[in-house]
């Protein structure tokens, strides 16, 4: 016996839900590449994206998922043999230092933890000891999803600029963007990236770089670029070279409706709404954690994300379970501890096309799981939720 119906509610950190507009924006012809509507389009994507990113500097589109605008920022930057200094509090950005390392940078991972935020007093204080300025880059995230830890990036870029030191400051912000403040030039950051899967709620598919004047002169020396990542030649008259060929005109389609979408709910009040709904989540688990299972993987409030919540199980209680029961009994797919937390954790998306009925449901879900499957929990965490909004949320 089920209770559930139709298609399933995807409460996981990405793919997320879209929205059907976003959807039906879709379903339509293809457009003359060579159009000027072709054109207006793509000047419109990239002028609203340099606006997401709060930059003047230039943003490029790039047919990939994340990991492919990954290897787009570094690519265009770095020469091999530089030295890229990766921030660890999580999955992400140890991810993204793979990738250096597999292109030929070097990589210096400055130590973290999975339960806490970068520390930018130790950011500085490593920067000041490299005295002869071997390290190149530095590269962070704002949200790691796998952690759900939210990193501090004003205050890392204020951190290098106190050092002294030249490096480029590079941010993922890919379970950010839309969905929290992130301003690259205000902040001092060189590079950014992201996707559209998240917080823009668009089909995977589409990566995001912004760089900025330091970044755009660093590149003229810079001798890791390929064809299809590089910036340079993805400049000039023709509008088929910002895509490296033919566009994914589909793709464009939905973003140009999500981005739409976002203008008309006003980015601020986006920005709110994520911050309401990450701390109903957070109040719900706050709740469940009293029974000793259940916990926050990260221990200090202030650095838990408004994108997604990492909930810890322990005392021998598997979180494959309840994430099992949840979609075959109840339609709702939550995410899965991943890396260092692989079998000790589940999380919970809240991120992108999302409101009170999607969350509530997802939380009273989880609830409903942890009574069936007889998880010790602490009672009342839907409740909590549910007070929180109405205290918050104004008539």
């Amino acid at each position: 016996m089920t209770v559930r119906a139709g298609r399933e509610f995807l409460a996981i950190p990405g793919p997320t839900t879209m929205p059907d507009e976003v959807l039906r924006a879709m379903h339509r012809p293809a457009i003359d590449i060579y159009s000027k509507e072709m054109l207006d389009l793509t000047e419109s994507l990239l002028g609203d994206i340099s606006k997401l990113f709060s930059t003047k500097g230039r943003s490029y589109i790039y047919i990939a998922n994340g990991h492919g605008a990954w290897e787009a920022a570094l690519s265009n930057v770095l020469s091999r043999g530089d030295k890229v200094l990766v921030l660890e509090s999580g999955r992400f950005a140890i991810g993204w230092g793979n990738a250096a390392a597999l292109m030929g940078a070097e990589v210096e991972v400055l130590k973290g933890d999975w339960r806490r935020a970068v520390r930018p007093q130790e950011v500085e204080e490593r920067l000041r000891r490299d005295k002869e300025h071997t390290i190149k880059a530095v590269v962070v995230v704002q949200v790691d999803t796998a952690s759900g830890v939210q990193n501090d990036i004003e205050a890392i870029g204020k951190a290098i600029k106190a050092s002294g030191h030249p490096a480029l400051y590079m941010v993922d912000t890919v379970a950010s963007l839309g969905c929290m403040p992130f301003e690259m030039d205000k902040w001092g950051i060189d590079v950014a990236m992201s996707g559209s899967q998240k917080g823009l709620m668009t089909p995977p598919g589409l990566g995001f770089v912004a760089a900025n004047a330091r970044a755009l002169e660093v590149h003229k020396k810079a001798n890791m670029s390929t064809p299809y990542w590089s910036w340079s030649e993805r400049e000039g008259t023709e509008n088929y070279r910002k895509y490296a060929g033919t566009a994914p005109v589909h793709l464009l389609f939905a973003l140009r409706k999500a981005i739409d979408m976002l203008h008309e709910e006003g980015l601020e009040n986006a920005f709110r709404r994520h911050s309401l709904l990450g701390e109903a989540a957070r109040r719900a688990v706050g709740a469940w954690s009293e029974g000793q299972v259940l916990g926050f993987n990260v221990a200090e409030a202030n650095e838990r994300s408004n994108t997604v919540t990492t909930v810890t199980m322990s005392n021998g209680h598997d979180p494959a379970v309840l994430q099992r029961y949840c979609k075959d009994k109840c339609g709702v797919v939550l995410g899965t501890g991943i890396g260092d937390l692989s079998g000790q954790a589940f999380r919970i998306a809240h991120m992108g096309h999302v409101n009170a009925p999607m969350l509530l449901g997802t939380l009273g879900v989880i609830e409903i799981g942890l009574n069936a499957l007889k998880i010790p929990h602490g009672k009342g965490g839907l409740e909590a939720a549910v007070a929180y909004l109405g205290e918050e949320v104004a008539v």
